[in-house]
């Protein structure tokens, strides 16, 4: 008789909430450290990787976990503590951008070397190069299947540019 606990696909996903609760505990001490919640570092990293360094609130809700009400609590927080500030969207007076000040850009700058050196100690050292590649390629599959919505506003051009065009020229 076959042990249904025996599946790959059971085992896949238990390694991969094993990997990522252990990660997790490793990462929350170090940004702790940098005064950082692993919330607020999830969201100042997507918006100092975005174009120019924003994002609209709706898309940042989309690329996070949290859900709008959760992002907008968590930017409040940090608009707060002057890591982030909202500028008003130009071509939509419903939406505001989250964008990151200088001061917050300063704490990345200040957090990233550790936590760029525990990536590497316990995450993407253990893997050769090709390893790596195809594990990026697998997350990014399930990602994309399980999260269509997590690069939303990736691509947008940001409130300068639209209004240096008039917004009749967006990116493809």
């Amino acid at each position: 008789m076959t042990n249904v606990f025996d599946d790959p696909r059971i085992t896949a996903v238990g390694l991969l909430f094993e990997a990522h609760a252990g990660l997790s505990a490793r990462f929350n001490a170090q940004l702790e450290e940098h005064g950082l919640s692993a919330v607020e570092f999830e969201v100042i990293t997507r918006l100092a990787r975005s174009p120019g360094n924003q994002l609209r609130m709706t898309d940042l809700a989309a690329q996070t976990s949290l859900s709008t009400s959760g992002v907008t609590r968590v930017v409040d927080r940090m608009e707060r503590d002057g890591l982030l500030t909202r500028r008003a969207c130009p071509n939509d007076r419903r939406s505001s951008y989250a964008v990151v000040t200088a001061a917050g850009m300063q704490r990345l700058n200040e957090t990233l070397p550790g936590h760029l050196q525990m990536i590497e100690q316990w995450f993407t050292g253990q893997l050769d190069p090709e390893a790596l590649a195809a594990l990026l390629d697998g997350l990014r599959r399930v990602r994309d299947a399980a999260h269509p919505c997590a690069t939303a506003g990736s691509d947008d051009v940001s409130p300068e540019q639209v209004a240096a065009t008039d917004g009749a020229t967006r990116r493809p």
